[in-house]
Formats: C-alpha cells, sequence, structure tokens
C-alpha cells in the first residue's frame, strides 16, 4: 500500500533545539552532548521554561502534522470504547471475612471500591470512590489497598503526579473518616501488623526516588514520630515490604540484579527487631514464603533456573536448606504459591508458563491444561491461606482476560468471568500461530503471532513486531481488545520472545544483557526479516513498537536497521544510556548497573556506548518515528528522548515522520484514566495507519 499523500501537510517548519554543547570525558573519551541542557526541568535548571516550550513546541507540531489523522483516531477512540462495557464489576476476593470488588459505572474513567461481610444479609460498603477522589486531577493512582486485621482501617497510597511516589492515607472504615496523619514520599505499599496497631512501608528517597528505608508508623500519631526499621546502605538495591499469607511473618526484601537478601518478623510482635534471613552472597537470589512448620525458598544458589528449598523456622541460613524441586536444565521455576493443603508451582518450559499442582497430604502432582499454542496463565488474587480453591487468570492472543477458580480435590475448574468484550467480537475470526525463528547465531526465538482469518498472507500485509527483552521479564501472550482495531484492520501482530527476558530459561536472560545486550537488537531484527521472509508481512509494510526498556531496543534497531521498517514507535524509550548510567543523580540508575554496566567500568562504557541510541545517531536514513514520553516520567526521564529526537531531526537525511509527544501531565505509564488513555492508543495506532494508506 501507498500513504496518502494528503495525511501529512506540506512545507511545515520542524521544531529545531537549540545547541549549547557541553563535554563529557570518561577512559579518554570525549562525548559531545549538544541537548544535555533539556534535563533542566529534572535539575530545576535555569532552562526549565526553554525545557517546557520545547516539548510543547513538539506537541504542537505532532497536532500539526497529523491533523489528517483526527477523524481516524475520533473514529478510533470510539471504536475502542464501544468493546468497554463500561458499567462493570470485579470478581469478589474472599478475605477474613468480607469479599472485596471493585465496578466501575457509564461514563466514570475510574472505579469504586467496595467490600461486603460473609455474614448473610449483609450491606455493600464503599471503602474509595476513586472516581471522586480523582475529580479535577490530570493524573490520578490509587496503590496499596492494605485492610487491618481487625477490618477497621483502610491503608492506601496516592499518586497525583506519576512519578510513583505515594501518599499513604488512613480511612476508619466505622465512621468513615480519612485521618489527617499521612505519609508522604512511599512505595505505597502498607503493610499491618497482627494487632492493627501499626503500619509498615517503604520510604523513598526523594531525590533519586530509591526506595531505602522500611519504617514502621504507630496508628493516630504523626509521621515524623515514625521509626526507621531498616536502612538500605547499597543503592544497586530495591526494597519493599510483605507479609506472607499465612499472616504470621513481616518480610523486608532487598533485591539487586545478581543478590538479594530478606528480613523476618512475627508479626504479632511489630515492635521487635527483624532478624536476617539469609545474609546476601553476590550472584545468590533468593525469595521466600513461609509454609507451616518451614519456610519455602527459591533460590539459584548451584541452580541455574532456580530450585525450591525448604528452611526450619528458626535455622534459615542456607546450610540449613533442604531440596524439595531440583534445578532442571530445560525448566524455568518461577515460583510456588503455597497454601496449607496444596502448593501450585509455577513454571516455564519452552516459553510457556505451566501451573503444577501438588497435594500436600498425598504428595499427587498434575498440571493445568490451556489448549492454545500462545497464552499467559498465572496466579490471581488468593489471599486466603486455608482456602482449598485456587483462583488463577488465563489469557491469550485470541481470549480475553478470564478469572477461573480452580478446586484442588475434585480438579474442576470453574469461570468466574471472561472480560466481556463489546462490539461483536468473536474469537474464532481470529487466527494464533506460535514460531521458532533461527537467529543468526542459532538461538531459537519464540515468536507469537495474530492476525484476523481472511488477511492475506502473501506479503502484502502489514506487520506490527512488538518486543522488550530485559530485566528477565517475559512478555507473554495474551489479549488487547484496543488491537482488534488493528488486526480487523489487516494488520498481523507479533510478539518477539527475545533475549534479555526469561521466556526459555534464566541464560536466556543473561544472553541479553551487559556485554551481550546486542543479542536482545539482533534476536528481534532476525524476527522481523523471519515475518517478511514467511510473508506474514513484506517490505515496507513492517512496523516495531516497544516502550520503556523496549523503546532502548527501538533506538537499537533504528541505528542498525533503518530500512528494515516502514515506521517505529518508541514509548517512553531509554536511549541516552551512557549519559543516565554515569549519572547517580537520576532515579534508578545506581540499582541497574547489574544490567547494563557501570560506565565507571572502561569495557562496560565502551560496549555501552556501541549499541546507546543517542550516542550512534547518524548522517542517514531513519523509518518514520512517533516518540511517546511524559515529563514527570520516574523510570525514564523526558529529557533522553526529548534529546533523542532532537539529535536524530539534525542528523537525519530523510524526510519521513519524526514526532515527539510529550504527555505534560504523566509520567512512565501514561494517562490514568481508562478513557483518557483510549487517546494515546488511538495516536499511536493512526501513526502506523496512516503509514500504510488507511485513512478510517
Amino acid at each position: 500500500m501507498k500513504r496518502e499523500s494528503h495525511l501529512w501537510p506540506e512545507g511545515i517548519a520542524t521544531p529545531v533545539a537549540e545547541k549549547k554543547p557541553r563535554t563529557f570525558v570518561q577512559h579518554g573519551d570525549t562525548i559531545i552532548d549538544d541537548y544535555y541542557w533539556m534535563n533542566d526541568f529534572f535539575k530545576k535548571g535555569p532552562d526549565s521554561t526553554a525545557v517546557v516550550n520545547y516539548l510543547n513546541q513538539e506537541n504542537a507540531y505532532v497536532d500539526t502534522m497529523l491533523a489528517g489523522t483526527k477523524t481516524l483516531q475520533e473514529s478510533l477512540i470510539t471504536e475502542m470504547r464501544g468493546r468497554i462495557q463500561e458499567k462493570d464489576e470485579s470478581v469478589p476476593v474472599v478475605n477474613n471475612g468480607y469479599t472485596y470488588y471493585t465496578k466501575t459505572q457509564d461514563g466514570k474513567q475510574y472505579y469504586q471500591y467496595y467490600r461486603k461481610s460473609l455474614s448473610p444479609n449483609s450491606p455493600e460498603e464503599l471503602l474509595l470512590d476513586v472516581d471522586k477522589m480523582a475529580e479535577g486531577k490530570g493524573y490520578f493512582s490509587v496503590s496499596g489497598f492494605a485492610v487491618s486485621p481487625d477490618n477497621q482501617w483502610l491503608a492506601y497510597g496516592v499518586d497525583e503526579l506519576s512519578r510513583r511516589q505515594y501518599t499513604i492515607y488512613f480511612k476508619n472504615l466505622k465512621t468513615g473518616s480519612i485521618l489527617a496523619e499521612t505519609i508522604a514520599g512511599t512505595g505505597g505499599d502498607p503493610v499491618w501488623s497482627a494487632d492493627s496497631k501499626y503500619l509498615f512501608y517503604t520510604s523513598n528517597n526523594p531525590v533519586t526516588l530509591l526506595s531505602e528505608k522500611i519504617r514502621r508508623h504507630q496508628l493516630n500519631t504523626m509521621a515524623d514520630k515514625d521509626v526507621t526499621v531498616y536502612t538500605e546502605t547499597d543503592q544497586s538495591n530495591y526494597i519493599g515490604i510483605y507479609k506472607t499469607r499465612s499472616d504470621k511473618y513481616l518480610v523486608i526484601v532487598s533485591n539487586a540484579t545478581l543478590s538479594s537478601e530478606s528480613r523476618i518478623l512475627e508479626a504479632s510482635d511489630p515492635t521487635g527487631n527483624f532478624r536476617v534471613f539469609q545474609p546476601r552472597v553476590k550472584e545468590v537470589l533468593y525469595s521466600i514464603e513461609h509454609w507451616e512448620n518451614e519456610f519455602l525458598v527459591r533460590t539459584n544458589w548451584e541452580a541455574k533456573n532456580f530450585r525450591l528449598m525448604s528452611a526450619p523456622l528458626n535455622k534459615t541460613s542456607k546450610e540449613n536448606w533442604t531440596e524439595r524441586i531440583p534445578n532442571r536444565p530445560d525448566v524455568l521455576f518461577e515460583g510456588v504459591d503455597a497454601f496449607r493443603d496444596f502448593w501450585v508451582v509455577t513454571e516455564r518450559k519452552e516459553g510457556l508458563l505451566q501451573l503444577r499442582i501438588r497435594e500436600m497430604s498425598s504428595q499427587k502432582e498434575h498440571y493445568l491444561d490451556f489448549g492454545e499454542p500462545a497464552y499467559t496463565a498465572y496466579a490471581g488474587n488468593n489471599p486466603e491461606y486455608k482456602t482449598t480453591t485456587f483462583r488463577y487468570q488465563y489469557t491469550s492472543l485470541t481470549t480475553p482476560n478470564s478469572t477461573y477458580d480452580y478446586a484442588v480435590a475434585t480438579r474442576k475448574k470453574q469461570l468466574k468471568k471472561e472480560q466481556p468484550v463489546l462490539g461483536g467480537f468473536k474469537r474464532e475470526q481470529y487466527l494464533t500461530e506460535r514460531r521458532f525463528v533461527i537467529a543468526r547465531d542459532g538461538a531459537r526465538v519464540p515468536l507469537s503471532i495474530v492476525y484476523k482469518k481472511g488477511t492475506s498472507l502473501d506479503g502484502s500485509s502489514p506487520c506490527l513486531l512488538y518486543g522488550y527483552g530485559s530485566y528477565g521479564a517475559s512478555m507473554d501472550a495474551s489479549f488487547s481488545a484496543n488491537r482488534l482495531s488493528l488486526l480487523d484492520r489487516g494488520f498481523v501482530y507479533a510478539i518477539a520472545h527475545i533475549r534479555g527476558g526469561e521466556e526459555m530459561g534464566r541464560s536466556w536472560y543473561e544472553d541479553g544483557k551487559l556485554l551481550k545486550k546486542k543479542n536482545t537488537f539482533y534476536d528481534f531484527i532476525d524476527c522481523g526479516k523471519y515475518l517478511i521472509a514467511e510473508k506474514f508481512t513484506g517490505t515496507g509494510h513492517l512496523y516495531a513498537m516497544g516502550g520503556s526498556a523496549g523503546g532502548l531496543l527501538m533506538g537499537a534497531i533504528v541505528n542498525l536497521e533503518p530500512s528494515l521498517w516502514n515506521g517505529v514507535i518508541a514509548q517512553v524509550p531509554f536511549v541516552d544510556v551512557i549519559t543516565t548510567m554515569s549519572d547517580p543523580t537520576i532515579p534508578l540508575t545506581t540499582n541497574e548497573y547489574d544490567e547494563w554496566g557501570n560506565p565507571a567500568n572502561k569495557d562496560a562504557y565502551f560496549y555501552m556506548k556501541s549499541y546507546s541510541p543517542y550516542d550512534n545517531v547518524e548522517r542517514k536514513s531513519y523509518p518514520n518515528l512517533l516518540v511517546t514520553t511524559g515529563l514527570h516520567d520516574s523510570q525514564v526521564q523526558y529529557f533522553e528522548p526529548a534529546k533523542w529526537v532532537a539529535k536524530l531531526r539534525d542528523m537525519k537525511t530523510d524526510k519521513n515522520l519524526l514526532l515527539l509527544k510529550t504527555n505534560m501531565e504523566a509520567g512512565h505509564g501514561g494517562a490514568s484514566g481508562r478513557f483518557d488513555y483510549l487517546k494515546e492508543v488511538a495516536l499511536n495506532y493512526a501513526f502506523f495507519l496512516s503509514l500504510e494508506g488507511i485513512s478510517k
């Protein structure tokens, strides 16, 4: 297809960012950064106003260049919203004598949070009306939802800036009043002690935003009286706190990429001292769960793909661990959900998740069967320890998100709810495939594919390839009602399960990080070429999209193989690798040395520089590009994509579209309202569709 020329206005001047060269020298290497000044809004420097003005200019340019797609965007929004059952209710979750659930209302962006006692004829209690709370707010997010064990108090976190910095509030569920006392700058993860008198939470550094302390708050006191029970001194670690499903223990976790450490305290002894479960050891990861008279330990200690160990309650160091599930070279052990009478073991084999049930009285085991070639299945919300049923979530590229309750004793599963998709959706109209792509070095890369029946597979159809490939995060196949708008217009959609994720085991992750990071980019490119070779798409019709670390992927592939892609969307992209990883004041930098490398190390510096998208922009042709960011992004700061776009504008030799869209009110996740979010999706889809000449 040829795009319709009227879609892009001619002769529109592009925004031009001022150059203010700044020189950086490391390891005898010099980098001149013409756009370093753009971080001034983040640094609160003298050019803050100039930064905002530039971003607004870029936004205006997007509006002008995509003005011809306005009708298409409006149609997409109407279409996608038409698939949403606006008045809806979640499947209730039973916990401590109550059921908890949410409701959404027609025309409302958010939801209401309810509970109801299990006692007969009990009234419904409205805990939070998030729609009302969010009125007049450009962004609004609620996190935590921790009800005290005595069922009298609700603690919850609120973020109104999209910086993932939550203020904790307390609501008296007897009187309905909200206390004046609040706790600012937290991770939004409140955890109650057994006596309902104390609350533990993560306190973040106000500058770096790193999780830094675990603090204890006594109810009905002010936050300045809170006690710090743990301080993390290693800035490469993330910390947090949770309570075991048994409600017996509070657990402080400290995790880095290559090591971890837990501390435990009986939940009934909140003013006691946490004790170290197992001291951190480099390249040893572990996580714990309490079960009956022992702890269960998932660890990679002498086990590449992890194994399950158990430890006595009072002798928890690793010399006392006993193996329960061994390491297997072909299966990644992802974790265990331990209930009193059964365990649910989550495994990954050949890139697919599996749920294995072990009945503890008989030690009999069986797997759940899902029956599709590519899917996602995982444990749902299961707070009750003594339950006889297990709730899990299931979805695939053609199956909407579904909630099941599984009765372990009878092996019967009950579908509690499949998320409704309005607008005439019929899953039998869509086909899904799973292929393996042989990468340039012989690695077998899984590829999940979906398309509508009748789509031409002769090389003429457009195809959108999605990827991530970092942090060991696996991108499993899942349903998207919004994606139907592409599939129904003839697009093929594919997910490349590339190295850097953990789909094929721990080695899959390790082969896509640090000094092997380029495998991630090559795998994605090879998947794109495979889709062309197999005629799912053809030259000139292949598109790519990725966000955050997946935005780094996008930046790398347009440098490495710019002619392969007709259009690319890089969402909140991490593209200025050297500068960011050299600045410990930027949020998350020190946490991620073991993922990308520390530029203070010469070998790491030059390897990162060899693929960093910003540092490898060249005077050549690039594909059509739409780059998105959020002014308040706490994960990838706005100035990375802004600098990248400015440099691309200055260097590229083509006349293809280059657009930078900044959400001036949001951060890493974009808009918070369920309808506002559709505007961002519609913009993305209109970009791709227009490049195919599809205007409605």
